[in-house]
């Protein structure tokens, strides 16, 4: 009775040992770190003297995800709320997402024991001169006959002539066969942990490439407003050239002043106009820009973006968060910490490999020369038991592996390393660009209500015969540059704000949008809505 329950014992010893230990380093999370003399938003002093009043400030109360709805844009945020359902990289990393999910329930399946069935059905035909060998050595007496003629199924062993001989066998079995690692060194458990630590980092990649889609969306928004704006300037312009024009040849024809005034006041005209295609083009560059984002055909977004609006605005207040925040909200921090903890776990499992593997197989099932006699009971045939591999030998194989583990995890290190102050980096730099704009753009809003002012007074010297054309050329050509500067400065405080809220991870920070409604959807990209599930 003792010996009956010796294999079911060692069974259950080992299942109780595979849950026991994970050799290899085990992965600690990083400690969030902050750069030991930033003081937080704003902090970095201005180069020179302050030229204007920051009429933004950065405060440290949470963020909104949807942070484009600070701008107040009703276009610009329908436009965001597409990005996740249509835009082409986001479904390209949906399907990665979707291979690290395949590759975790791979992995995850060792975990269990292995089930399988199997039937087979042979006609062969055995050496008969192999057993003559057997039968002038052993003997050939009756109970030698009649013990390898059980084995045949019966069958005669001599012919007529009375010499031995093997006939033409038919072989039938069917079996149900287990097999089941115990993972008493934690191999099996360690590769199970990199799987999901790969498709953690398939999610925080996913979340990665949506924020900088959404961020590219914003950008491309905001040069179309302002390509727009830069229009509505020139043609503005061209008018008051037009204008000048007019009135240097009421001059001309009252003979105050020569034909180069007329001349000139044309050639200012000409160039004016000759600037108004390509801002034509410039719109129509970004139109398509935001088409691709949005997974559309050239020029699919002209009817509801070729109507022009003014650039928007950037708010009083800008919430920007505390800087601790800033590792729970970047998706490439969490990706690379997720890449991290992968190769720590596979170093883990290199290590696992030098220890034995016990694997414990059973089988049980029916064997029979004939197939009347599979069904019967006295045909069952079963195995069970364990058997155990040791590698003695490899070559250096093992080592070199575990060499390699252990160099992707210091690569994985210093990576996390560079992607956490490259962070800080971008968020520091954007804090700046975003103050100096401001200050930059109120500096440019005197400068043009100065030319105006100035434009005004030399065409009304001009027309009282006080000042030469030279001069309202001049104050012409300023209010231009002027205004063109100014509308470049407003988009770039714009685009300011969308890297700082880039560079602040921003946009459903640990989360994934759901998608957007199937009305909102073209039909020519309705059939990628399933790849693009919540992860």
């Amino acid at each position: 009775m003792h010996k009956g329950y010796s294999w079911r014992a060692a069974i259950i010893g080992l299942s109780a040992l595979a849950g026991g230990c994970a050799v290899g380093p085990d992965f600690h999370k990083p400690a969030t770190w902050t750069p030991p003399h930033w003081a937080g938003p704003g902090s970095s002093p201005p180069t020179g003297p302050a030229t204007g009043p920051i009429t933004s400030d950065i405060s440290d109360a949470a963020p909104d995800p949807a942070w484009w709805d600070v701008f107040h844009d009703a276009e610009l945020s329908a436009l965001e709320r597409r990005v996740a359902s249509q835009n082409l990289s986001v479904a390209i990393a949906a399907a990665r997402l979707a291979q690290s999910r395949a590759q975790l329930r791979i992995a995850g399946a060792e975990r269990y024991p292995g089930l399988s069935a199997a039937g087979s059905y042979s006609r062969a035909q055995y050496s008969t001169k192999m057993l003559q060998r057997i039968v002038s050595d052993v003997g050939n007496t009756p109970q030698v006959q009649q013990a390898l003629g059980s084995q045949l199924g019966n069958a005669s062993l001599a012919d007529e002539s009375g010499h031995l001989t093997i006939p033409l066998l038919d072989q039938w079995k069917d079996s149900i066969d287990a097999t089941w690692e115990v993972d008493l060194w934690g191999r099996v458990r360690r590769q199970y942990e990199a799987a999901g630590a790969d498709l953690q980092a398939s999610r925080e990649e996913q979340r990665g490439i949506l924020t900088a889609q959404m961020a590219e969306l914003a950008r491309d928004y905001m040069a179309l407003r302002e390509a727009q704006t830069q229009l509505r300037i020139l043609l503005d312009n061209r008018d008051t050239a037009a204008q000048t024009l007019e009135l240097s040849r009421q001059r001309n024809r009252t003979g105050l002043v020569s034909e180069l005034d007329v001349q000139t006041a044309q050639s200012q005209l000409d160039a004016t106009t000759a600037r108004i295609p390509q801002a034509e083009q410039q719109i129509a560059l970004q139109v398509n820009a935001l088409s691709l984002l949005l997974g559309e055909p050239p020029a699919a977004l002209a009817g509801e973006l070729l109507k022009a609006e003014a650039i928007p605005p950037v708010p009083p207040r800008v919430p920007a968060g505390v800087p601790s925040e800033l590792a729970r909200r970047r998706p490439d921090i969490r990706q690379a910490e997720a890449q991290l903890h992968g190769a720590t776990a596979q170093v883990g499992e290199a290590v696992a490999e030098f220890y034995p593997r016990v694997t414990i197989d059973a089988g049980f099932g029916f064997q029979s020369l004939s197939f009347r006699d599979l069904g019967f009971w006295n045909a069952r045939a079963w195995n069970v038991g364990p058997s155990i591999t040791l590698p003695i030998f490899q070559g250096g194989r093992l080592r070199g592996q575990l060499e390699l583990r252990k160099s992707a995890q210091q690569e994985a290190a210093i990576s996390y390393r560079r992607t956490v102050l490259g962070a800080w980096h971008e968020v520091d730099n954007a804090l700046t660009a975003y103050r100096d704009e401001q200050m930059r753009r109120d500096s440019l809003e005197r400068e043009v209500a100065a030319d105006q002012r100035g434009l005004d007074l030399a065409r009304d010297q001009y027309r009282h015969g006080m000042v030469t054309f030279l001069t309202v050329l001049d104050a012409e050509r300023r209010i231009l540059a002027a205004q063109t500067d100014l509308t470049s400065s407003t988009a770039t405080l714009s685009t300011d704000l969308v890297q700082l809220y880039s560079a602040l991870g921003g946009g459903w920070e640990t989360t994934f949008p759901d998608p957007a409604p199937t009305a909102a959807v073209p039909p020519r990209t309705a059939e990628r809505t399933p790849a693009h599930a919540p992860a």
